[in-house]
């Protein structure tokens, strides 16, 4: 993809994790906008909230203009009724509704489980098969495929055709090789069905790596608003419109998404609302063409935390330690994921990552508050260079206050639904196995029960 078109190498996500993130993508609005800051977690107890009906998503946005639409893959957009993706203009739907390490993994056929549990090393190819599918029922018409992988989000799983387990420790790289894989598929088959000239292929991510993958340079990784949990890889393909082999290291982000499928479509824009993202499409054509943002933003929960703008990046607030930074290397390879993953349905369960296989550089100043980076000369964010250049520092927190002042006071993480007593002092709070099946999230096994509180928290 990236020889035969472009790819934006400071690309941004607006959150380093799930469900804010990919409300982004689809909407061209900051999270602190489409309201969807913290993450849905049926077995956390945190159902009762998505991406609101008002806002207007690229689904909805182009079957105004006449566009087939499916989803496949990882929601994480709400997973009860009020919420689901047939609701935001999709007009079919399979995949998971939330993260693939969260309680009931189970398949969606639009509004109905079609299957518990499930094996999540066929997730990959199943999902392309339906993208496939669709491609080919649709060639005749205008369409829109948002193909949403399960992998590589932990659990990490490949089918058996990729699986290697004379190498335990290359999981992470099995399941690369197989996303690869099937975006090679893809592609073949536009190629094939003579679409390849008319369809643009996008490829991102929505954060950044977890244990075992690779910010390839960048420091933190998923969760931490340095580099490496909010730079993500951008590819665009488009023969004709895109020329080969673009690089552009301009600021962009996934709130550009939306503006420039409708530049390229000719799909209105809403004009009620405001939209953060602009049309990239230049920067797409020409590595040399200008960001269109002075500044791009990034947040940490439902706060504004960092300014992107040129070469410079501000931490306005800190990113905060790094995960487990005080844990001997014993520790760390003795730890359990407490989403970990489900043995009967997922391969290699005993080979997941462990945080002694940390993604992305641990080293360098700070955390803490108003760290100044020049990405330029230092993209691993090793030197704070704060107090050589505070006017730099100035000009950026006046532009961060300008957009700070537009994010509204929300009131936290939303409240759990279930009925779990309080843990204990210093332990966290359990996460129910919560029984699959159906489109409900109240059974509790069993095993767990003696865990309920008598009356809600």
């Amino acid at each position: 993809m990236a020889s035969q078109g472009a790819r934006l190498t400071s690309f941004y996500v607006p959150l380093p994790y799930c469900a804010p993130s990919r409300g982004t993508l689809l909407t061209g609005r900051y999270p602190f906008r489409h309201g969807v800051v913290f993450n849905p977690a049926p077995d956390d107890g945190r159902s009762g909230f998505g991406l609101p009906s008002s806002e207007v998503t690229l689904a909805e946005v182009l079957k105004t203009a006449g566009y087939a639409t499916a989803a496949y893959g990882k929601w994480h957009l709400g997973h009860e009724e009020p919420w689901l993706p047939r609701t935001q203009g999709f007009d079919e739907y399979f995949g998971i509704l939330y993260s693939n390490d969260m309680f009931p993994v189970q398949l969606v056929r639009n509004e109905e489980v079609v299957e518990y549990p499930v094996v999540q090393a066929a997730l990959t190819r199943r999902y392309t098969d339906l993208a496939l599918r669709f491609i080919e029922n649709h060639q005749d018409r205008s369409f829109f495929v948002y193909l949403a992988h399960a992998m590589p989000h932990k659990p990490l799983a490949a089918s058996d055709d990729f699986y290697t387990p004379e190498s335990r420790e290359d999981l992470y790289a099995d399941v690369i090789a197989e996303l690869d894989h099937s975006v090679g598929r893809i592609l073949q088959r536009l190629d094939d069905l003579d679409l390849s000239e008319d369809t643009l292929v996008i490829f991102t991510s929505d954060n950044g790596p977890w244990y075992g993958g690779s910010t390839g340079g960048l420091r933190g990784m998923k969760g931490k608003t340095w580099e490496g949990g909010l730079r993500v890889p951008l590819i665009a393909r488009l023969p004709g419109v895109i020329p080969p082999g673009v690089v552009n290291p301009e600021p962009a982000g996934t709130i550009d998404l939306l503006p420039t499928v409708c530049g390229l479509t000719g799909a209105p824009l809403p004009e009620d609302r405001v939209l953060d993202g602009k049309d990239i499409l230049p920067q797409l054509r020409d590595g040399k063409a200008p960001s269109p943002h002075e500044g791009i933003y990034g947040m940490k929960g439902a706060a504004l935390s960092t300014i992107r703008s040129g070469p410079w990046k501000l931490h306005v607030r800190s990113p905060g330690p790094r995960r487990y930074a005080d844990s001997s290397a014993e520790e760390l390879g003795q730890w359990v994921d407490r989403r970990g993953p489900d043995g009967v349905t997922i391969l290699a369960p005993y080979e997941q990552p462990k945080p002694d296989q940390y993604p992305g550089l641990t080293g360098g100043d700070g955390p803490g508050d108003g760290m100044l980076f020049n990405l330029e000369t230092d993209p691993g964010e090793q030197h704070d260079v704060s107090a050589q250049h505070p006017q730099v520092v100035q000009d950026l927190m006046t532009r961060f206050e300008a957009m700070a002042a537009q994010v509204p006071g929300f009131q936290g993480p939303p409240p759990h639904y279930y009925l779990f007593g309080s843990p204990a002092e210093g332990e966290p709070r359990p996460l129910m196995r919560l029984i699959g099946g159906e489109l409900q999230y109240d059974r509790i096994p069993r095993s767990q029960q003696h865990l309920l509180a008598t009356q809600p928290e």
